[in-house]
């Protein structure tokens, strides 16, 4: 059976958050990863569009418009309704499991 909401991997986890606010263009996708990630995760042009192209086959993410700055076309992306539900329950998911470590108590030794 094939899994209806897989994981998202975390280049496409912080693609999506950028989405958040509203939408961006390629450049600023990739800004805003960097600055969620504080510079940890730095996506390449070829990366985040090849990433972008699957979000979109996936009904996660949408073109939302195009503009034209010098002479070349710019075109944002959005969040779906589906990509905001995705993310959501990936963040969900991570701190469920990041409580599995943090709720842990350390056991000391007892002399």
């Amino acid at each position: 059976m094939r899994n209806q909401h897989p994981t998202l991997t975390e280049s496409q986890y912080f693609l999506l958050a950028a989405l958040l606010d509203g939408p961006l263009h390629g450049y600023g996708i990739i800004k805003a990863t960097e600055q969620a990630t504080d510079g940890r995760l730095r996506l390449a042009v070829g990366t985040l569009y090849g990433a972008l192209e699957r979000l979109e086959r996936a009904g996660l993410v949408t073109a939302d418009h195009e503009e034209i700055v010098d002479g070349r076309a710019r075109r944002y992306y959005r969040l779906t309704d589906e990509g905001n539900a995705s993310l959501q329950r990936e963040a969900q998911r991570m701190q469920q499991a990041a409580h599995v470590v943090i709720d842990r108590t350390p056991r000391t030794a007892q002399a």
